[in-house]
């Protein structure tokens, strides 16, 4: 709205009531109107408009019942509506890599790359059996690490984005679904499950962790990456988007089973040009016994149409 954009916060919620009052279950009106009176200042008001708008949006869609939470109204969920997470990525797909390469200095993808191409190197090899990329987007990840894998599944919510995914050309498979239903179906069946920017859509880690942890073969890894809370546990943040601490990452990997390989500190992207600080955490699924020598290199072939290339 022109008053707003001029400043004048307080004059387009006059506005904007009016029309509320003609359509009050406009459910994105009510949004609107809780940023307006985030911007003026009035919380009370902006809770008041987002309780509303969670009321004529029972599916989250457009993520009233976050704000919420941002706002500390209600507790803050263990994970995003999957409703909502689809809905944005599905609008944002066209515009994904642009945006965020382009406008936001994204390197999430390119850390991880990093990280992993040396953890092989420091092993003697060159390359994974089979991965799976959680929450794989457009593909960015799959990009980088296309090189380094012989088999790669990419895994993800929204359909606009794994369109754009499979447009790259650079997964054997990709899968439309919940990242962790998806790996609850895996029984050691790849040497990495990676997620790059993923963990920032989930609060409570555990399944997460958990899930990997039984997709693993013994000895294989996973490795995500995480915007950085220097409290304790989890946060949800106002740009809504969950972050988490060192010692709450290393606790979920303990948990399920996963041993500590590396960590590292990196910036993940700017945002309103500021960097926003993250941590990439490596964890290995112990191998069966020391004589079983180099596990990562026996992954058993998936069934088609999942097999590992010759």
């Amino acid at each position: 709205m022109m008053l707003a954009e001029g400043g004048d916060a307080e004059g387009a919620l006059s506005v904007l009531d009016q029309a509320l009052e003609i359509a009050p279950g406009w459910a994105a009106g009510w949004c609107v109107r809780a940023d307006l009176a985030e911007r003026a200042g009035l919380r009370s008001e902006a809770v008041a408009a987002l309780r509303r708008a969670a009321g004529l949006d029972p599916d989250d869609l457009m993520g009233a019942g976050l704000r919420l939470a941002a706002l500390g109204a209600v507790p803050v969920p263990d994970a995003m509506p999957q409703a909502y997470v689809r809905t944005l990525f599905d609008q944002y797909a066209p515009r994904f890599d642009r945006a965020l390469v382009e406008g936001l200095d994204y390197a999430a993808p390119w850390h991880l790359r990093d990280l992993l191409c040396g953890w092989l190197a420091e092993r003697g090899r060159d390359r994974f059996a089979r991965v799976l990329d959680l929450g794989c987007g457009t593909g960015l990840l799959g990009e980088a690490l296309r090189g380094s894998v012989s088999w790669l599944e990419g895994i993800d919510l929204s359909p606009g984005m794994l369109a754009e995914a499979a447009a790259k050309g650079v997964y054997d498979r990709v899968v439309e679904g919940d990242a962790v239903a998806v790996l609850s179906g895996e029984r050691e069946t790849c040497d990495l499950v990676a997620a790059a920017d993923v963990l920032g859509y989930l609060g409570d880690l555990s399944a997460v962790f958990l899930a990997a942890a039984r997709a693993l073969v013994p000895g294989g890894l996973f490795a995500a990456s995480a915007e950085r809370y220097d409290g304790a546990g989890y946060m949800l943040g106002p740009g809504l988007r969950f972050a988490h601490s060192q010692a709450y990452l290393q606790a979920c990997a303990a948990t399920a089973g996963l041993t500590v390989a590396a960590t590292a500190q990196v910036r993940l992207r700017s945002e309103r040009g500021e960097p926003v600080d993250g941590l990439i955490l490596l964890a290995g699924k112990p191998a069966v016994a020391a004589a079983t020598g180099d596990v990562l290199a026996r992954v058993d072939e998936p069934e088609a149409p999942g097999r590992l290339p010759q």
